[in-house]
C-alpha cells in the first residue's frame, strides 16, 4: 500500500494500469505534506469513494511570497508515507519542484505557464495579503488534474477561499472532476487543524482557541436572527481583541460561492478570519448558513445517551440519525454481498454506489425504518449474526469515511440529532447544542447490573463492571479514529441523580432557547 511515485510517467503509468483494468474512479488528494487528522478526513473519504486514491504531497514554491515561510515549511515524507501506509493510500505523488517545470518565482511566476483566477476573488481575504498566492495554487493544482485527470478531488473547507477559487476554476475552464468539500476538523479546543499548529507553543496554543470561540459567539448571535454583516464582523473582532496575543489581519463576511462582500446573510454567508499570534499565521472561518438545528450529543458507553436520543427525536420533532443502524446495514449487506468481512478493497468498493436511507419510526420505542440499495432490511440487519460482525467492520476506515460523509451530508440540511463518540468533535463540529452526556464509572455499572439481572442472569460482579467500563472508557478516548472527547463547547450532562425524563427535560429546554433565541 501507498506505493510512492517521483515522476509523472511513473504515476501515469499506474493510473494507466488502474483505467485498463477497470477498477473504479480515481480519487485524488492535493496535499503539501505535513499530514494531520484534517488531512486523515479527506483520505479517509476519498478511500470510501474510489476506486483507487492518488495523495500528492508537493510543497508547492509558486504560492509562497518571498517574506513566507517556504524554507521553514514541515516536510516529514517518510511520517507522511507511514501515515498514507496505515490508512490504506494507493499510490503517494511527491515529486521534486523541477519535475512539475516550478521554478520558485513567485512574484512573476516566471518560467512556467501560469493559470490565473478572477482577481474578484484572489485580490480579496487572504489574497490582499499574498499576492500571487492563488495564482500559484491554481497553476498547480491544474497540473495535477491534467497529469492524474482524477474524478474526484477533496479539499478541505478550512481553506475556503481556495476551495471556492478551485471550483470557479474546474467550472470555467471545463476541467471532468468533481470538487468534494470536506468540513473542518479541530482540536477538542476548537482550534481548526493544521500544519502550523506545530509552530505555536502550549501557552499559544489555547490562546489561538479564542478564533473559533468567536466564530462561534457570531454563530450563536446569527441563530438569534442577527444577519447584519458589520454586526457579526464587529462582534468576532471585539472577542478576538479580548486577547491580546492575538493580532487581527482581518474578518470578514462574503458570500460563499463568488467571495463578493455581502451587507447582510439571505441564506448563507462565509464569516473568515485570519490572525497573527507570535510568528504563526492562523486562518478559520464558519458558514452562516439557514437550517434548523443539529443536537450532537456524545459521551461514554452506559451513559443512556441512544434511550435519550431516541426519545428526543420524537419529542422535538427531530430526525433521529441512528448511526449503530447505518453500520448494521453495511454490514448486512456486506453478509448478503458474500464478501469476507476482512476484504476491505472489496468492501470499499461495493460502497462507491451505497444508497441508505433511514426514516423515523412512528414511536420511540420502534426501530429505525433502513432501506439499503432500496431493499427495507429494518429487521435483518438486528440479527445476532450481524452484531457479531458489526464491529470488524465499523472499524475499517473506508466504511467510517463514507457513513460520516453521508451523516454530514444529512446534517446539510439541518433538523436532526445524532448520538456518538464525536459527533460533535468530528462528524457535526458546527452544531448548535452539543451535548456530553456521561455518569461515574459506579453509576453505569450500577445500571448495567440491573439490566443484566432484568434479564435473568444473577452472577453479577459490580466491581468488575466497574472496572470493565473503566477500562473501556480508556480505549474509547486513546483509539486513533473517532477517539471519545468533549468538544470545547459541550455541555456537560452527568445523569447519576437524573432520570430519563429529567435528562429529556434539560436537553428539551436548552433546544428550545436556541430555537426561541
Amino acid at each position: 500500500m501507498a506505493l510512492l511515485l517521483r515522476t509523472i510517467s511513473e504515476l501515469r503509468s499506474h493510473l494507466t494500469a488502474h483505467r485498463q483494468g477497470s477498477r473504479g474512479n480515481i480519487g485524488l488528494v492535493p496535499t503539501m505534506g505535513a499530514l494531520h487528522q484534517g488531512h486523515l478526513s479527506l483520505i479517509e473519504r476519498a478511500i470510501a469513494e474510489n476506486g483507487i486514491v492518488v495523495v500528492s504531497i508537493f510543497v508547492n514554491p509558486l504560492q509562497f511570497a518571498p517574506t513566507e515561510d517556504l524554507g521553514d515549511y514541515p516536510r516529514q515524507l517518510e511520517q507522511d508515507l507511514k501515515f498514507c501506509r496505515e490508512i490504506g493510500v494507493d499510490l503517494v505523488f511527491a515529486p521534486e519542484p523541477k519535475e512539475l517545470n516550478s521554478t520558485g518565482d513567485t512574484q512573476a511566476l516566471n518560467g512556467t505557464t501560469s493559470v490565473i483566477p478572477p482577481q474578484s476573488m484572489t485580490e480579496i481575504l487572504c489574497g490582499k495579503y499574498r499576492p500571487g498566492h492563488f495564482t500559484g495554487v491554481a497553476t498547480i493544482v491544474s497540473k495535477l488534474f491534467n497529469i492524474i485527470q482524477p474524478d474526484k478531488a477533496y479539499f478541505g473547507q478550512k481553506d475556503a477561499q481556495q476551495l471556492a477559487i478551485i471550483r470557479r476554476l474546474v467550472k470555467d475552464l471545463n476541467i471532468p472532476v468533481e470538487i468534494v468539500p470536506c468540513p473542518i476538523i479541530r482540536e477538542v479546543s476548537g482550534l481548526a487543524l493544521s500544519s502550523r499548529n506545530q509552530y505555536l507553543s502550549t501557552t499559544e496554543k489555547k490562546q489561538a482557541a479564542e478564533i473559533y470561540r468567536s466564530l462561534q459567539s457570531a454563530q450563536v448571535a446569527f441563530t438569534n436572527g442577527e444577519l447584519n454583516t458589520a454586526a457579526l464582523v464587529n462582534l468576532v473582532k471585539r472577542q478576538l481583541n479580548s486577547t491580546e496575543e492575538v493580532k487581527i489581519q482581518y474578518v470578514e463576511l462574503v458570500d460563499p460561492v463568488s467571495l463578493q462582500a455581502i451587507k447582510q446573510i439571505h441564506q448563507a454567508g462565509l464569516l473568515a478570519i485570519a490572525v497573527h499570534l507570535g510568528s504563526t499565521r492562523l486562518i478559520d472561518n464558519i458558514v452562516l448558513q439557514k437550517r434548523q438545528p443539529i443536537v450532537a450529543i456524545d459521551g461514554p458507553a452506559g451513559a443512556g445517551k441512544s434511550t435519550v436520543t431516541r426519545r428526543l427525536a420524537q419529542e422535538l420533532g427531530l430526525l433521529y440519525l441512528d448511526t449503530g443502524a447505518m453500520y448494521r446495514a453495511v454490514t448486512w449487506l456486506v453478509m448478503e454481498s458474500r464478501i469476507a468481512i476482512d476484504e476491505e478493497k472489496a468492501i470499499a468498493n461495493l460502497l462507491t454506489d451505497l444508497d441508505l436511507k433511514l426514516t423515523s419510526p412512528d414511536s420511540a420505542e420502534l426501530p429505525t425504518v433502513v432501506h439499503i440499495n432500496n431493499q427495507e432490511v429494518t429487521n435483518a440487519i438486528r440479527t445476532p449474526e450481524v452484531t457479531a460482525n458489526v464491529s470488524a467492520i465499523a472499524a475499517q476506515a473506508a466504511v467510517r469515511a463514507k457513513l460520516v460523509s453521508m451523516q454530514q451530508q444529512w446534517g446539510e440540511q439541518g433538523g436532526l440529532i445524532a448520538e456518538g463518540r464525536d459527533i460533535g468533535t468530528n462528524v457535526f463540529p458546527n452544531a448548535e447544542l452539543k451535548i456530553f452526556l456521561t455518569a461515574t464509572a459506579a453509576e453505569r455499572a450500577r445500571r448495567r447490573m440491573q439490566d443484566l439481572k432484568d434479564q435473568g442472569r444473577d452472577d453479577i460482579d459490580v466491581k468488575q463492571l466497574e472496572q470493565d467500563i473503566k477500562s473501556r472508557d480508556e480505549q474509547d478516548s486513546q483509539r486513533a479514529i473517532a477517539p471519545l472527547k468533549q468538544a470545547d463547547d459541550a455541555i456537560e450532562l452527568i445523569t447519576d441523580n437524573l432520570s430519563i425524563e429529567e435528562v429529556i427535560e434539560k436537553i428539551s429546554k436548552l433546544y428550545n432557547q436556541i430555537i426561541e433565541g
